[in-house]
């Protein structure tokens, strides 16, 4: 099993090529206003930085570091190889557990490399802690059974420590599915006007964290490090500057367990994370997740994204705190929407040889999704971590997973197997 500008970019280097560098700092260069910005973004020269647009709508102040890959697990014949993005939304991250588990049998897939953001970046985290710790003796099923059982350990932790992270519980049994739903709660929606009318350096000036305790028991900060090296897996993870408003990924040596609490930071649930003297807050807000680390520092042009957070919600919000919410939906999405809107473009640019195929990638994308099962749940109960909840959004990914490895396995590093335009771009704002 073997992840600025969100557009293609130019095909990586060859192998000799590969060591260990510090890349220069990179911007992204998505211009919805137009086809120049995605264009120069394509064109980026491999090994010079990419010219940000005036208006671009995510800049990385540093590229990630391009790992150095050694030993790779041996791939069993038939068995497809991706790139994994992972969103985040707190909880509702357990739908990519779900997912991540269907896809580690052995009739799934094997990942190359893994993005995420916030929940995501946890998800991945943990899932590389546990291939690592499997992969010991070189044994790449014992690495990915080893990997689900980190998984469902993480979760039934974070479950069992809810109360930690939410006053609010709900005792699930026999509930209907929007029972799950904090807003049904007055108790919900006083706290919410609280937390938005005291800051957490007020109402938790020790910024105490129950997450970080979590983190501590399932993930190996050394397996991170070396994921790539020893098992051809690299990690990337986005935060979002407090200072600069711009994504910074975090990948290799500089992952710590500091850089995935300031990927999970909510900045009005928690203070914000200081690494090097820099204030972090939740990556979302900048990549969510970010794609462009895995066009940039993988060969491979396979990208399946693991989408939790609906793009398109039917009722219009009439109460202040479901506007709130679906502001916050809208703006964690919209950084998503502007790296498709790249990939769309050169896509079609290579389609219609205007760009040269053997420089700029041709993307194969892939998503796991679950809009109709998903859509019940609102922002409310991303904060809620019952077991039975978190179960139920396990069984929905693992579910969503199977799914598509029934219909769209034999495609990988075919083609795509979704519409970018369809799904992404609405009618009259297409690239």
């Amino acid at each position: 099993m073997k992840s600025s500008s969100p557009a293609s970019r130019k095909k990586a280097p060859s192998a000799s090529a590969s060591k260990t560098t510090t890349r220069p700092a990179s911007k992204s260069a998505t211009n919805a206003g137009g086809k120049k910005a995605a264009k120069t973004a394509a064109k980026a020269p491999a090994k010079t930085p990419v010219k940000a647009a005036s208006n671009a709508v995510i800049q990385a102040p540093s590229s990630p570091t391009k790992p150095t890959r050694k030993k790779v697990p041996t791939t069993p014949a038939g068995r497809p190889r991706v790139n994994l993005a992972l969103q985040g939304g707190g909880s509702h991250g357990a739908f990519t557990w779900g997912v991540i588990d269907r896809l580690l049998d052995e009739d799934g897939l094997d990942f190359a490399a893994l993005s995420g953001t916030s929940a995501g970046a946890l998800n991945g985290a943990v899932l590389l802690s546990g291939y690592v710790e499997g992969f010991k003796d070189g044994n790449e099923s014992a690495a990915r059974k080893q990997a689900q059982r980190a998984l469902h350990d993480f979760w039934r932790d974070v479950s069992q420590h809810g109360p930690l992270f939410s006053p609010l519980t709900i005792q699930s049994n026999g509930l209907l599915k929007n029972q799950f739903n904090y807003d049904q709660f007055p108790a919900y929606q006083w706290l919410n006007l609280f937390m938005r009318s005291f800051s957490p350096y007020e109402f938790n000036p020790l910024n105490l964290n129950p997450l970080k305790d979590v983190l501590n028991r399932h993930v190996d900060v050394d397996a991170l490090h070396t994921g790539c090296k020893h098992c051809g897996i690299p990690l990337f993870v986005t935060a979002t500057s407090v200072h600069t408003g711009q994504a910074r990924v975090f990948t290799a040596e500089e992952l710590t367990l500091d850089a995935l609490m300031a990927s999970a930071c909510l900045p009005f649930v928690f203070q914000a994370v200081e690494i090097d003297g820099e204030p972090y807050w939740d990556g979302g807000y900048t990549g969510n997740p970010a794609l462009y680390p895995l066009i940039y520092n993988t060969d491979l042009s396979d990208i399946m994204l693991v989408r939790i957070n609906p793009l398109r919600r039917d009722d219009n919000p009439t109460r202040s705190i479901d506007i709130i919410d679906r502001l916050s939906e809208i703006t964690f999405n919209a950084s998503l929407i502007s790296e498709m809107r790249a990939i769309s473009f050169v896509k079609k640019l290579l389609k219609d040889e205007k760009l040269d195929p053997g420089r700029y990638k041709n993307l194969h994308m892939h998503m796991v999704a679950d809009d109709p099962g998903m859509l019940p749940y609102n922002a409310s109960s991303k904060f809620n971590t019952d077991w039975a909840f978190l179960q139920e959004l396990h069984h929905l990914g693992h579910r969503a997973a199977s799914h598509w490895l029934s219909t769209h396995r034999d495609d990988v590093g075919r083609h795509s197997t979704f519409d970018i335009d369809a799904t992404f771009l609405a009618p009259g704002h297409k690239a």
